[in-house]
């Protein structure tokens, strides 16, 4: 039988009362539900395990949206699990079933009727080594303080390239290109590319286009002038990098694997959320 993850939207009563459902559902099927504290605490007639017990897992299933999915993504790749998003929101480019499918989708992937979509996912390490989190949408360098820009320079596969005097720069994977790199003005990248996306965000500088570099490139930052810079990954803040602070950013050489079915397509979930007509 399986290790499954369960991660839930707690600010969601739907999702709640259908991540118990579902919880009680793989139990009676002989598999393993596994809960960190926060999880366990929304659904506590759940019968479960704790991550300790199970730092590998099977599947990692994310009840919510978007956001729920971002956080059951890095949780699946730190365990070398696929992951699968039910969504309970509006039309979402990660969660793959929705509400009403969720019995059917599972008891397929079980039965392995199910397809994986390998997502790039985006690494980064501090100049003394630290390793931090993999984020499965971007990493944000940006200013602290507001009316206030913070100067970077950039370096890719060891060459000085630029400094950008700007709110922030973003370093993108392809499925993270219609998030914040998106607002930001960045090309909409197709998920299954394997791409960094560096996109400046409010530049002062005639300067202001994306690079959409190869897969393989190190690009590094370091925090010029006398303004420190925050670090954040996938919207959740890492800290500060101080002036003469580094973080080199690279592929993850793992990607996240998503499951799938086949009845999404990109494209038209991007026509639907655009609103784009046929004419």
């Amino acid at each position: 039988m399986s290790a499954v993850g369960l991660f839930v939207h707690g600010g969601r009563d739907d999702a709640i009362a259908l991540a118990a459902t579902v919880a009680a559902w793989l139990d009676q099927r002989g598999h393993t539900v596994v809960l960190d504290a926060s999880e366990a605490a929304l659904i506590p007639s759940a019968v479960h395990e704790r991550p300790a017990a199970h730092p590998s897992l099977d599947l990692v299933v994310a009840i919510g949206g978007d956001g729920t999915v971002l956080r059951a993504a890095r949780r699946a790749a730190e365990a070398d699990a696929d992951v699968v998003g039910i969504n309970l929101g509006e039309l979402g480019y990660l969660a793959e079933v929705e509400h009403d499918g969720w019995e059917t989708a599972l008891a397929g992937y079980f039965a392995g009727t199910h397809l994986v979509e390998r997502r790039m996912l985006v690494a980064s390490a501090l100049a003394d080594g630290q390793a931090l989190p993999h984020g499965l949408n971007e990493v944000v360098i940006e200013k602290q303080a507001l009316g206030r820009t913070v100067r970077l320079g950039v370096s890719i596969d060891g060459a000085y390239f630029t400094s950008y005097v700007a709110d922030g720069l973003i370093l993108a994977t392809p499925t993270g290109s219609t998030a914040y790199s998106l607002s930001a003005r960045g090309p909409i990248v197709a998920p299954a590319h394997q791409a960094l996306v560096l996109t400046p965000v409010s530049p002062h500088t005639l300067f202001d286009r994306s690079l959409i570099l190869e897969p393989s490139s190190v690009v590094q930052v370091e925090v010029l002038g006398d303004r420190d810079a925050a670090i954040s990954i996938d919207g959740q803040e890492q800290g500060v990098l101080p002036v003469g602070g580094t973080v080199t950013i690279t592929a993850a050489p793992d990607p996240a694997r998503f499951v799938t079915f086949g009845g999404r397509n990109f494209h038209q979930i991007l026509k639907a959320k655009f609103g784009l007509n046929d004419r």
